[in-house]
């Protein structure tokens, strides 16, 4: 039976489904480096300073949440404020399917939307799949953290990728947070493609 995929914008109603999907993450994996799961108040509350600049995308099958990307800021010093970071989860039964792809590409193009140069992405490892999956979305490897976090026993190193989302300016003007370009018409037409796209998944 062919199920029904949609991205959006996060919302209040989705932050628990959001919460438990990072948190299997933080319990059973070294992808992030968290060692305990953060309460659902504290989390909530990331998100919604997170949002005041960067975009947070969220998947629903049948609605309900099965994975979600967003930037963040990866400097806080003035002159890095156009190069975000990216992060991305799917609930491990979507994975392979080719939903991550969707997601993440959409995260760019709006990030592109907001005037941003360039968008960085850490893996820690050993993940393989994220690796391949960073690469094949055109990210330029960028170097390797070694031993940079000890977490389940071990030492791990971080890989760092970067990539280019619009041509470098002279005298760049400052990226334009959310709210300026959420309902801009190129802004919801990249929510358009994406979910054009999405929905050809189950075909």
């Amino acid at each position: 039976m062919q199920k029904y995929l949609e991205i959006r914008l996060i919302r209040e109603a989705d932050v628990t489904a959001v919460w438990n999907i990072y948190n299997y993450y933080v319990e059973n994996t070294i992808i992030s480096f968290e060692y305990e799961k953060p309460g659902l108040e504290e989390y909530a509350q990331r998100i919604s300073i997170n949002t005041e600049k960067y975009p947070w995308l969220v998947c629903l099958c049948d609605n309900k949440v099965i994975g979600f990307a967003y930037g963040t800021t990866h400097r806080y010093r003035t002159a890095y404020q156009w190069s975000p970071e990216s992060t991305i989860y799917l609930h491990p039964d979507f994975h392979t399917k080719g939903i991550g792809r969707i997601l993440y590409e959409t995260l760019f193009s709006l990030l592109k939307v907001q005037g941003y140069y360039n968008v960085f992405a850490g893996v820690a490892l050993p993940n393989e799949k994220s690796v391949s999956f960073h690469q094949a979305l055109g990210f330029e490897d960028i170097g390797v953290f070694k031993k940079v976090g000890y977490k389940h026993g071990n030492w791990h190193d971080t890989h760092w990728f970067q990539l280019n989302l619009n041509e470098y300016d002279l005298n760049p003007p400052e990226p334009k947070n959310l709210e300026e370009v959420k309902k801009l018409e190129i802004f919801q037409s990249v929510l358009v493609l994406a979910n054009n796209r999405i929905r050809k998944v189950n075909q």
